[in-house]
């Protein structure tokens, strides 16, 4: 049912460059579009009115990058590096979850992504090693429900997980990598064939909640796998996102797998085009920034993760000036503890400012904004997301001017980025509904949602704590390997990602 209101006597921030209005503003909403932007009291209001005086409108957020999965791990982990905590969100054996559970899990970060000023969530979902239709359902189901909009793509990998670092033959047990190598899960045929009927009822084209194609990383796919889910994506026309170069030890394994870096094979196999998001991308060469600049791919920057795993700081800059789109997102709960957009846009202008001693070409919150905006836009190929303007999605966030946080208001952008917390984000609208008002989510109960997934963790608890003692079993060889990736030399040209 198509409905109309209108936003009176806001302040905003228009257009793609993101621009104060001058004075008041109304914009009215009609159905799921942006009509109309005018002076504030100039046009009668059509629909409901909504009064929203003393208030800034920014574009809603699009955090670009998220594992749900994870999110009952949030609080678990801290001062590991990313190839020694990886097996802990993914054990060898899956949790015996229901489908209610993953509904819970979904929530928890649904919610906290509105409640931050995130209007599209896009998540990476691991279902292996055995596929359950019921249990995937069971999480696009949970962001229907809250309002937000989210791209959802199971994890497509073929490989088996463990076998994404080198030298496991070298330093696994025989007997520990035999019973590895014959875990039972489902065939590629079947879990892409799942994935081509995810993409087919979940389309973008006609979906709030849709799929997006997501082969897990090279290392964990053959090189025939990827370039089936490449045509798949192709076919149907579908975003793409693929984890690459996160950490050095990933710079390692692309030699030892491909002989040379993974963005490189990549760009042999015919792998990377527009519509595809390289996420993380942190430990580059120039060359690979003038490959990714020439193929329009995005680079999805998740700083806080980033920073927790102590994978390093991607060079941003060096990005933008190779042309390479550049997104934003917070990635899971098991490796940061949640989905805060504002803690990531704060963290993208804080850290970037540490490369380089010419302070005018550091990044500043002008370009985090733009970034977790239209970057995050132009990544899922969406023209009418990232920006007020007449005709464009109402994805809005309505903030506080009487918040500490913009008093006094000098600089909007700028202390959105460096000074919200979220406690003055009021309001928020997806596709022209208001699924935030008042600081209070309408689409959901927040209390008893909150209260049931407590309950829900205190039944898996113990499951979780036994697949973290049965993942022990690869510790000491995960270390062994990773000391010996630490002690390899990667090319001189590779731009420094951690510092001495």
């Amino acid at each position: 049912m198509s409905t109309t209101c209108t936003l009176t006597g806001c302040k905003a921030l228009l257009g793609e460059s993101a621009t104060l209005s001058e004075g008041l503003v109304d914009i009215v909403i009609s159905g799921t579009k942006i009509a109309r932007i005018s002076a504030a009291g100039t046009r009668p209001a059509e629909g409901e009115v909504i009064d929203a005086s003393n208030r800034l409108v920014v574009p809603g957020m699009v955090n670009g990058h998220h594992h749900s999965h994870e999110n009952f791990h949030k609080g678990r982990y801290d001062n590991l590096p990313l190839e020694l905590w990886m097996n802990f969100v993914r054990p060898l054996k899956p949790l015996p979850v229901t489908p209610r559970q993953v509904y819970l899990r979904t929530m928890i970060s649904a919610m906290e992504a509105l409640r931050t000023g995130a209007t599209t969530i896009v998540d990476d979902l691991n279902v292996s090693p055995r596929l359950d239709p019921a249990l995937v359902e069971a999480a696009y189901q949970a962001y229907e429900d809250v309002g937000i909009r989210a791209y959802v793509g199971i994890t497509l990998f073929d490989k088996p997980f463990f076998r994404g670092v080198p030298f496991v033959d070298e330093e696994l047990p025989a007997d520990l990598l035999a019973e590895l190598d014959s875990t039972s899960s489902t065939s590629a045929e079947e879990i892409l064939g799942f994935a081509r009927s995810l993409a087919t009822k979940h389309h973008p084209d006609s979906n709030r909640v849709a799929y997006i194609a997501a082969p897990s990383a090279p290392q964990r796919c053959t090189e025939p796998f990827l370039l089936a889910v490449r045509a798949m994506a192709d076919e149907l026309r579908v975003p793409l996102m693929i984890h690459v170069q996160e950490t050095r030890m990933q710079v390692i394994t692309g030699y030892e797998f491909y002989g040379s870096t993974m963005i490189e094979y990549l760009d042999r196999i015919g792998f990377l085009k527009a519509g595809t998001t390289v996420i993380h991308g942190v430990w580059v060469t120039p060359a690979e920034l003038d490959i990714l600049g020439r193929a329009g791919v995005t680079v999805q920057h998740n700083p806080c993760s980033n920073f927790k795993l102590g994978s390093g700081l991607m060079p941003m800059r060096a990005m933008l000036d190779a042309g390479v789109n550049i997104s934003l997102g917070s990635d899971g709960c098991g490796s940061i503890e949640g989905v805060d957009m504002l803690r990531v846009l704060y963290n993208t202008a804080l850290a970037q400012k540490l490369r380089g001693d010419d302070h005018t070409r550091w990044i500043g919150a002008r370009e985090a904004w733009r970034a977790a905006t239209l970057g995050g836009a132009q990544g899922l190929g969406r023209e009418d997301l990232g920006a007020i303007d007449v005709g464009r999605t109402a994805d809005l966030a309505l903030y506080r001017l009487d918040d500490i946080a913009f008093t006094p208001l000098n600089n909007p952008i700028n202390q959105l980025v460096y000074a919200q917390t979220g406690r003055g984000l009021d309001s928020v609208f997806v596709d022209g509904r208001q699924v935030m008002r008042g600081g209070q989510l309408t689409q959901v109960d927040e209390a008893a949602l909150i209260a049931e997934i407590q309950e829900a963790h205190s039944e898996l608890e113990p499951h979780i704590t036994l697949s973290e003692n049965t993942v022990g079993r690869l510790r000491e060889a995960y270390t062994r390997i990773y000391e010996r990736c630490k002690a390899m030399d990667i090319p001189d040209a590779t731009i420094q990602a951690r510092f001495p």
